[in-house]
């Protein structure tokens, strides 16, 4: 996988919209979906990982309690992909990693943490198009079938009604990338998505290893985050708008409003 270094905004833009012209649209569309972080050494290892234990013992009774205490209202239909992502949503250790369509919200979640302002941010960029060429043909052909690239719940569903029956499709792990529904509008304004591995033991980044024509890596200095940040926030790109809400509007104000010079 490659890994660039960037020096500068204009550089930064040039690495996130490369490769986005389409010859046969004539418009300029990436086939890219993206994900930050503001410590570039973070690993692109899933919640349900990090919980420790057997991940696919543990994702059993996680969600199966899930289901239980939460609303039924909650979700659009009783697809476990659809209670997957409202966990994910709301805290729940999921094999899932959030991603978004947007490379600015990627960069707003690299410059978001000001603890992490003295060490260099990541944005992972990932080709969500040719990783779907990769996919076990029972999921490939319900994409084709359909025009898409990702699978929305009711799509998942049709090839893959459970986990059990997911990770039956290949031997091999495999990844796939996954819209929510339209949950609240923190989903919407983040123009989200999740991969999902077929293994709940896997990890993304070894996954990418196998697939490094596949991705690119973005390695975001921290002398650059102020100034990304600063035009941002300009631009609108902000947990006020991220994250509708007092509790956003709250994080924003507090953020944008801290002296540059006071501690993290």
């Amino acid at each position: 996988m490659d890994e660039i270094l960037v020096e500068t905004w204009t550089e930064l833009h040039e690495q996130l919209y490369a490769g986005a012209w389409q010859e046969d649209l004539a418009r300029h569309r990436s086939n890219f979906s993206f994900r930050g972080r503001s410590d570039g050494e973070e690993g692109l290892e899933t919640t349900l990982l990090r919980l420790g234990g057997d991940p696919r013992s543990l994702e059993v009774y996680l969600v199966r309690n899930f289901r239980k205490y939460a609303g039924r209202r909650e979700v659009p239909s009783n697809s476990i992909w659809d209670w997957l992502a409202l966990g994910k949503h709301h805290g729940l250790p999921t094999r899932l990693l959030d991603w978004t369509y947007s490379p600015y919200v990627a960069l707003h979640f690299a410059t978001a943490d000001r603890a992490c302002y003295d060490r260099d941010g990541v944005v992972w960029c990932v080709d969500y198009v040719r990783a779907k060429e990769l996919l076990p043909d029972p999921l490939r052909d319900v994409l084709e079938h359909e025009g898409a690239n990702v699978f929305t719940p009711e799509l998942l569903g049709r090839a893959a009604p459970g986990l059990r029956e997911l990770d039956g499709l290949a031997r091999e792990p495999f990844c796939l990338f996954l819209e929510p529904p339209s949950l609240d509008e923190r989903i919407v304004n983040q123009y989200a998505l999740f991969s999902l591995l077929s293994d709940p033991t896997a990890r993304l980044d070894d996954w990418l290893d196998q697939h490094a024509d596949l991705a690119r890596r973005l390695v975001v200095p921290a002398a650059l985050k102020w100034e990304i940040r600063d035009k941002l926030d300009q631009a609108n790109i902000t947990e006020r708008v991220l994250f509708p809400g007092l509790d956003g509007l709250s994080a924003w104000l507090t953020r944008y409003y801290r002296p540059r010079n006071a501690g993290a």
